[in-house]
């Protein structure tokens, strides 16, 4: 299954000069729990800000030009198309984890959701979801990660998957 996962503000926000605007432990270990042992593909900007590979996790990143040095659980790929082929085989699931060209891309694909709702209105955001992006979906289970924040999970969409990402668009 391709699963979108994101911390969003108030306003959609995800991003601020090419950074997470936002520090939570609950969120950030939340996150761990949820893909260790998966699939997850990034752009090259979000691999940039990981500096390393995300451990017991297989690391995708999509990027067309930039050279990234061969390591241990990174698979870097070309293209959407390459991605999606791969899912297929995969054991696992896959997490789309960003950044904002990368959501934007799989929209289409994505099967479930699960978004951490962050209760800030980041001034200077730069970065946003598309305003769409959960179109079609329902609200299938909210819960508290902490006080201040709550993951939603929405599923129950109906794929009808494209041949390739170019028909999708």
């Amino acid at each position: 299954m391709i699963i979108g996962i994101v911390a969003v503000d108030r306003n959609g926000a995800i991003g601020k000069g090419g950074k997470l605007p936002w520090h939570y432990s609950a969120d950030l270990k939340f996150f761990k729990a949820t893909t260790t042992g998966n699939a997850i593909v990034m752009g090259h900007n979000t691999w940039k800000t990981l500096k390393k590979p995300l451990p017991n996790r297989l690391n995708i990143i999509l990027s067309r030009q930039a050279e990234i040095p061969s390591q241990e659980s990174v698979l870097v790929v070309r293209d959407g198309e390459s991605v999606l082929t791969l899912e297929k085989d995969l054991k696992t699931d896959l997490f789309v984890i960003g950044g904002a060209q990368i959501y934007s891309a799989f929209l289409p694909f994505i099967e479930k959701w699960i978004v951490t709702e962050v209760p800030l209105s980041v001034e200077g955001a730069d970065t946003f979801m598309p305003a769409n992006y959960l179109e079609g979906f329902q609200l299938i289970e909210t819960k508290q990660l902490d006080a201040e924040l709550r993951v939603s999970i929405y599923g129950e969409r109906t794929i009808i998957r494209a041949t390739n990402l170019q028909e999708t668009h």
